[in-house]
């Protein structure tokens, strides 16, 4: 084994060790940055975004556990980037920001935001949406006929912590759109 395949065997088993305390683990060298994640299930999406939400690199999860792995942080342009990891109903985000080949990351600036969960039942369709941050919330619901979209529904929610929601919609196809902190989610619904 090199020393280079021994010194990655011993930084990972360092931070591994740290890994009981927090969920996010970042452990940084002169080359590179592990990222541990725990608590992490199969078909979970893990993705770095630059500023302008354009995904540079993006992997499908493979095992449940530990996520373990080591990135070049350092060789990308100077600017502002995030770890982005999609849950069944949460995406977890870690920011970071790269300087003259150096990477910073600031812990007071990961975050946790909890996608809509839809479901239908026959012609009914019940949403449901946690928001800890209380943020302006906006739904539209379109009837989707040959191609074209007509608004059948709109609502902006403001200062609310759990949003409920419950439609009752006619034979046909439908899209429901959330947005919510600068971030949207698409569901289509064909009943």
């Amino acid at each position: 084994m090199t020393k280079k395949g021994i010194l990655m065997v011993a930084l990972l088993a360092t931070v591994s060790g740290f890994s009981i305390d927090s969920d996010n683990i970042i452990k940084r060298n002169a080359k590179s940055t592990s990222l541990i994640l725990k608590n992490v299930k199969a078909g979970n999406q893990l993705t770095i975004k630059d500023s302008n939400g354009i995904i540079l690199y993006k992997e499908s999860i493979e095992v449940n556990g530990i996520y373990k792995k080591g990135f070049d942080l350092s060789a990308l342009p100077n600017g502002k980037y995030v770890f982005e990891l999609e849950k069944d109903i949460e995406i977890n985000t870690i920011p970071f920001s790269v300087e003259s080949n150096k990477v910073f990351f600031n812990k007071k600036d990961e975050s946790t935001y909890f996608k809509p969960f839809i479901k239908q039942v026959d012609n009914l369709v019940f949403l449901t949406m946690l928001d800890l941050n209380k943020k302006a919330t906006t739904i539209n619901v379109y009837a989707v006929f040959e191609g074209e979209a007509k608004l059948r529904y709109s609502e902006t929610i403001e200062n609310a912590q759990v949003i409920e929601k419950a439609f009752k919609l006619e034979k046909g196809n439908y899209k429901i759109e959330i947005n919510s902190k600068n971030k949207e989610y698409t569901t289509f619904i064909n009943n």
